[in-house]
């Protein structure tokens, strides 16, 4: 049986199979709506898409949101002042919070403490008093601040019970609360960062994409420029340019000192980085379409360039945030970054220089959690960031 379809006969018009309807540019009609909704994503939902799927990057996303909510009303969240000394509890160990007592449920209480003197070594010794129930308060009135230097306040978050005590992390020499210390200080520590990158980004992109984007002169002075600060030890070279700040500086432009200090010595990787994508990038076809078109030499790179390694910037980001923080951090723990009255948390960990006071009062250590924390939040983050970023995948 010929199943074959007949040939036209010579001269007849041929049929067509092809619909000579107008073309709706929306027309989504052959797919499902699964398919509909990713078609019509912008970018943005796109990389929302991607990012959440990575778990561990989601939750140091919320985690490190929580944190810097929590700098704007940390005088509210902190159960004392910053400046509150309690000089009948100096180096008193953290507090245990509990919930029940003799069997019944209080809700969360602390034990009063007694303090005894050892005569022989001189060592501050707090033994729990049990039968002092101090039921800690919410949402109560307690040590009087200044919100944000501007507003008289005294409501706090958390608070001790009357005439009683509440040291969840411990208290200092001077009996100062370590726990609401560790919450004013991620005001300065974690700013820190942000301040210092936006400093390091600027540098970076311009003198990067130009460099990158021109050549020449320009982009061999450049060069040997970022040669000559990358081969500096950056430990010494923070020591000095700290040094150099007058003694008589207010806490302010020492902070903003510090930031300075390390926004400019860490835009030469970032720009070294820029300089070789756009070393790259600038022969493709799209860039040539660009200058075709009368496209200026910074809408270019702004608008067609950088978005093509954007991925690579959010990395670099998120990396040298921890980093501001641990240079930070260590200039305030060797005494040559921020000074008193300011409170960061490498001021905090000053307490903790000498190895006896560690090994009577290992507390002191506390304010070295929050900086790994927030270290490895930032890593995480990254991670989630760059994937989501990726043109690429």
């Amino acid at each position: 049986m010929n199943t074959q379809t007949p040939l036209p006969a010579p001269g007849a018009p041929l049929q067509h199979y092809v619909s000579i309807a107008p073309f709706d540019l929306q027309s989504v009609e052959a797919m499902t709506p699964e398919q509909s909704k990713v078609f019509q994503a912008s970018q943005l939902r796109l990389m929302w898409w991607k990012f959440r799927r990575h778990r561990l990057a989601l939750v140091s996303g919320l985690f490190l949101a929580v944190l810097y909510f929590g700098i704007l009303i940390c005088e509210f969240l902190a159960p004392y002042n910053l400046h509150t000394r309690n000089m009948d509890y100096i180096y008193s160990p953290p507090q245990r919070v509990h919930l029940f007592h003799d069997g019944q449920f209080v809700g969360p209480f602390v034990y009063g403490r007694r303090m005894t003197l050892d005569m022989d070594t001189l060592k501050r010794n707090y033994v729990d008093k049990q039968d002092d129930v101090q039921r800690i308060r919410f949402f109560c009135k307690g040590d009087s601040y200044r919100f944000w230097g501007l507003f008289e306040g005294d409501r706090h978050f958390v608070c001790p019970a009357e005439n009683g005590q509440l040291f969840l992390a411990g208290t200092d020499r001077l009996g100062r609360d370590v726990f609401s210390r560790i919450i004013y200080g991620a005001r300065i520590s974690m700013t820190i960062g942000l301040v210092g990158i936006s400093f390091s980004f600027l540098l970076g992109i311009v003198i990067g994409g130009l460099a990158g984007y021109h050549g020449g002169i320009f982009d061999l002075i450049v060069q040997r420029i970022i040669e000559v600060l990358q081969s500096i030890p950056s430990i010494p070279l923070w020591l000095a340019l700290a040094a150099i700040m007058p003694i008589t500086w207010s806490p302010i432009l020492i902070y903003f000192g510090i930031t300075v200090i390390l926004g400019l010595l860490d835009w030469t990787g970032l720009a070294r980085a820029v300089r070789s994508k756009l070393l790259a990038l600038r022969e493709e076809d799209y860039v040539l379409a660009a200058q075709l078109m009368g496209a200026s030499s910074s809408r270019i790179i702004r608008r067609h360039l950088i978005p093509g390694f954007m991925s690579h910037l959010i990395a670099t980001a998120t990396i040298s945030i921890p980093g501001m923080i641990l240079g930070e951090t260590a200039l305030s723990f060797l005494g040559l970054g921020l000074r008193a009255p300011i409170t960061s948390w490498g001021i905090l960990l000053t307490e903790a220089r000498s190895v006896s006071v560690i090994a009577f009062y290992p507390w002191l250590l506390l304010p070295m959690l929050p900086v790994i924390l927030v270290i490895l939040a930032f890593n995480f983050l990254g991670d989630g960031l760059r994937d989501a970023a990726d043109p690429y995948k």
